[in-house]
């Protein structure tokens, strides 16, 4: 999966550049809403509202404004009330997506979406089309340093998986040991590039043709742009030099 892992690199890149203009502050002030909407407001009692505030915390998100976005979802503050949606479709090549959206109006984000799929090749799917090819894992991020080593006190503390890349290492943990092998990792000294609890694919597909994946990371970008859209993944592989092709033009 080297053009995925490529594709995740531009995502952490984009994902800063994003932090700058403000965007990632209206996705992490939905989720930490929906969180805890769904688990209340004590991070100590709601994983995913603690994930959500770290990661804001992680972007120098000011602390009035998570705690503004928690009293409003809890309605101890007028505001705007959020749902948490799933969608999911085919982009081109065949590949899965599947996208985790935060919306206030559901008909404009189906609407949105539907649009997207249709300019850049795809189409929009039903229900358990595509999600059965994805299961939520945990994906540690390591450069590749002493791996070696990493990787055997990574098996060791109960990983299930490890992807070797040329600059880095992905770590696959079952949710429920995710955050004991990050933490453990930390502790030996290790940076971590990234840590989540996400959707990993059972299957990838291969996308040789160099239109194609043109077109289907324009898709990934464009939805990823979209305010009311939190997580996309797909289940694509483009070989290495393809995306070093797209990447220079």
């Amino acid at each position: 999966m080297a053009g995925h892992s490529h594709w995740a690199q531009i995502k952490r890149k984009k994902a800063a550049q994003d932090a700058k203009r403000g965007q990632i502050f209206t996705k992490l002030i939905r989720e930490i809403m929906v969180a805890a909407k769904m688990g209340g407001g004590d991070a100590e009692k709601n994983p995913r509202l603690r994930a959500a505030i770290q990661a804001a915390r992680a972007v120098n998100m000011p602390k009035e404004n998570i705690e503004r976005a928690i009293r409003k979802a809890l309605g101890l503050e007028e505001g705007t009330q959020y749902e948490e949606i799933v969608l999911e479709g085919y982009g081109p090549g065949g590949v899965a997506i599947l996208i985790n959206a935060i919306t206030d109006n559901r008909r404009r984000t189906v609407s949105e979406l539907r649009h997207l799929f249709s300019k850049y090749g795809g189409s929009l799917a039903e229900p358990g089309a595509v999600s059965w090819i994805f299961e939520n894992k945990g994906l540690i991020v390591v450069p590749r340093k002493n791996e070696e080593k990493l990787i055997e006190i990574a098996i060791e503390l109960g990983a299930e998986d490890i992807k070797e890349y040329e600059s880095e290492i992905e770590i696959i943990t079952s949710p429920a040991d995710f955050e004991k092998i990050k933490n453990s990792l930390e502790k030996e000294g290790y940076e971590i590039i990234s840590a989540k609890v996400t959707m990993v694919p059972k299957s990838v597909v291969p996308v040789t043709e160099e239109q194609t994946a043109q077109n289907l990371l324009k898709l990934m970008e464009m939805i990823e742009d979209l305010d009311d859209v939190q997580q996309v993944f797909a289940n694509f592989d483009i070989p290495e030099k393809i995306m070093e092709s797209l990447s220079k033009s």
